[in-house]
Order: structure tokens, then C-alpha cells, then sequence
């Protein structure tokens, strides 16, 4: 059974000079660093105080007072990591040196039109740029792609996520007031996810929804995929489920001809102290009845997904892989399919004829 899950690590050294000192940075990045032995050289922040507190909690030799100093002090084929948020990312990206690597935190941009500022710089910085949608490299999601891609759950005609959740928004402070926030800050790692496996899909409708009782803009939607007649891809978010643990649900599932993938996402349950995952598969054999079976993955969406993005940055970095899977060329069709979800949700369905109209028939 073949479950590789774990990424293609670099051959060579390379030093990661981290801009922002958030807690992702924190949680994720400079841990999954560790784990992967990979080396930070430096961190700068705005905030001087808190790039020190974390370079001497990780042991990081250089802090800098601004990114110019930073980029003035990196070692040769440095790769930046830009944990800043979106409305820093342009005039970052303009002080960074032309062709170098630099792996930018999700989304790409507050909006589409941000977007396509950011893949125009890059393109004209000629800037090796990968997006930070890490859920791509989860363990069970690469161990559900190994899976797939070598045929053993035959044609894929079905891809769900599913997330019943309380989520804490109150720890992201900038986050919680975006006036995008449920697909733009959460689902958007879905519909990246969706989008690695299918393909573009043809259309998406969507709606994206408020709680009665909450000041969020939204915290709760359904978006659905068109990828023709038999392929079925939806996602469905429910942040506001506050009734305990007992129906909670996150996960993700795979339906194919020859079986099925169901992969639990516990690190949303009981955010952020997450609980276990689990990956599940059954595949179908003649005249047996369908048979579940559970596969232990070692690491989890954080931080170990972080090794995967940042990896595959170095190594198409140093030129041992063509493939850099979350390019900013490629994640520009990510923000093209969110801003069409948004775009559904606004325009509203089809509503149905008044039924009164056909009584004389």
C-alpha cells in the first residue's frame, strides 16, 4: 500500500530569513523549521520586541530593524518567508531582491484585484514565489494523493470537506474583522485543496453566511464545484456548532470506484489544542463487503504541513525539482475561484416560479 506522505526535503542548505513574528510563526513555521532541520538565519518585525522574544525562544542568531537591513544581511540563496498580512505584501515584496525565493503567507492578497498586483510584481521581479497553502501538504492529505494517483481507489466521483466546529476567532484579532472572513480566511485552504486534485472547476456557487448573534461578516458556507455531470465537490464550513464535541465534525473524504478516503482533521476540533487524526480507507474487492481500515500517519496539519511548502520552495529553489505546486501562478486560479464564490453568494440562485401562476393549468 503505498502511503508516502512525507515531503522532498532539499539537498542543499538554505537560510530563511522569516518577516513578520505573528503567532503562526510561532505555532507552525518555526517549529516545522526545526523538525525539518532547516536553518533561520534572521527575523525582523515592526514590532522589535517580539521578533527578539521568538529569536531567543528558537535560537536565531540575527534580528533585524527592517526588512531592508534583512535583505542587506542575508546570505546567498537565502528564502524569505513573509508572515505578514496581505496588505503588507506589495511594498515587502518591492524591497526583496529580484529572482530570489520567497514563500508568502495565504491568501494571496485581501482580494482578486490584490491578487493580480501580487503575480504582476512577482512576474516582473522575476521572483520564485510560492503561496503558504501548507493544507496541500498535510500528512493525510498526501498520503490520500499517493493514494489516488497510483489508481487504488479507482476514478475519483466524489470530494467532500466537511467542518462543524466552534472556532475561537477571538485569538486572530486582525483576522476577526475582515469583512471577508469565512472564505477569504479559512475556506480558501479548501477550495485550494479542491482545486490541486480536480482541476479548475467550470463554475462554483456559493454562499457565504452571518451569524445572528455575532459581529463576523461571516462564519459559516456551502460552496459548490461544477466539474460536469459526475464528479460531485462541495465544501461545507459551520464555525458557529457550539453545542460540545459530541457532533463536531472536520474532515475531508475521497469517493472513487474502487473505495474511498476519509481523513479527519483534528487539529480544528477544540482549536487550538486540536485532538488526534485519523486517516481511514476501504477499498473495494469482489464478493467481500466493504471493510474500513485505519492507517497511522506520524504529524499533522501543524506544523508538519509547513516542512511541505517551504520544502519544495528550497528544492525548486536550488533547481532539484521543476514543480513548485503552490506558485503564485498557479494559486492566482485559487483567488480567481474565491472571488467567483463570492460573486455567487452576492448574485443570489435562481429563484423559483410563484406556483400560483400554473393554477389554471
Amino acid at each position: 500500500m503505498d502511503f508516502t506522505y512525507k515531503p522532498q526535503l532539499p539537498k542543499t542548505k538554505q537560510s530563511i530569513i522569516i518577516i513578520g513574528a505573528g503567532g503562526i510563526v510561532a505555532d507552525a513555521h518555526l517549529p516545522a523549521y526545526q523538525i525539518a532541520g532547516f536553518e533561520v538565519h534572521g527575523i525582523v518585525n515592526r514590532t522589535k520586541s517580539r521578533a527578539e522574544k521568538l529569536a531567543e525562544t528558537f535560537g536565531i542568531p540575527h534580528v533585524y530593524e527592517t526588512v531592508a537591513e534583512a535583505v542587506a544581511s542575508a546570505p546567498d540563496h537565502s528564502v524569505y518567508d513573509l508572515t505578514i498580512m496581505p496588505a503588507q505584501y506589495l511594498e515587502t515584496l518591492e524591497q526583496l531582491p529580484d529572482g530570489a525565493a520567497v514563500l508568502i503567507q495565504k491568501p494571496m492578497g485581501d482580494d482578486f484585484e490584490e491578487a493580480k498586483a501580487i503575480l504582476a510584481l512577482c512576474r516582473k521581479k522575476n521572483l520564485k514565489a510560492a503561496i503558504n497553502f501548507q493544507l496541500r501538504f498535510a500528512p493525510f492529505v498526501s498520503a490520500a494523493r499517493a493514494m489516488i494517483n497510483s489508481g487504488l481507489i479507482g476514478e475519483l466521483y466524489d470530494m467532500e470537506v466537511r467542518v462543524t466546529i466552534q472556532t475561537p476567532w477571538e485569538i486572530f484579532p486582525h483576522v476577526i474583522v475582515h469583512p471577508r472572513l469565512e472564505i477569504q480566511y479559512h475556506s480558501i485552504h479548501y477550495v485550494d485543496l479542491i482545486r490541486s486534485f480536480l482541476g479548475n472547476p467550470n463554475s462554483v456557487m456559493a454562499k457565504t453566511l452571518e451569524h445572528p448573534a455575532k459581529k463576523l461578516s461571516s462564519s459559516r458556507s456551502t460552496i459548490l464545484f461544477d466539474y460536469g455531470d459526475s464528479l460531485h465537490a462541495v465544501i461545507n464550513t459551520n464555525h458557529d456548532h457550539e453545542f460540545g464535541a459530541n457532533h463536531q465534525e472536520s474532515f475531508i473524504k475521497w469517493e472513487g470506484t474502487k473505495g474511498a478516503i476519509k481523513a479527519k482533521m483534528g487539529l480544528l476540533m477544540d482549536y487550538p489544542q486540536g485532538v488526534p487524526d485519523q486517516f481511514e480507507y476501504c477499498l473495494l474487492r469482489q464478493g467481500e463487503k466493504p471493510v474500513w481500515h485505519s492507517e497511522k500517519l506520524e504529524g499533522s496539519w501543524f506544523p508538519e504541513a509547513f516542512i511541505g511548502t517551504m520544502a519544495n520552495l528550497m528544492c525548486f529553489n536550488e533547481g532539484s525539482t521543476n514543480q513548485l505546486y503552490t506558485s503564485v501562478e498557479d494559486v492566482i486560479d485559487t483567488m480567481a475561484t474565491v472571488e467567483a464564490a463570492y460573486q455567487s453568494s452576492d448574485q443570489g440562485g435562481i429563484k423559483p416560479e410563484n406556483i400560483n401562476h400554473f393554477d389554471n393549468l
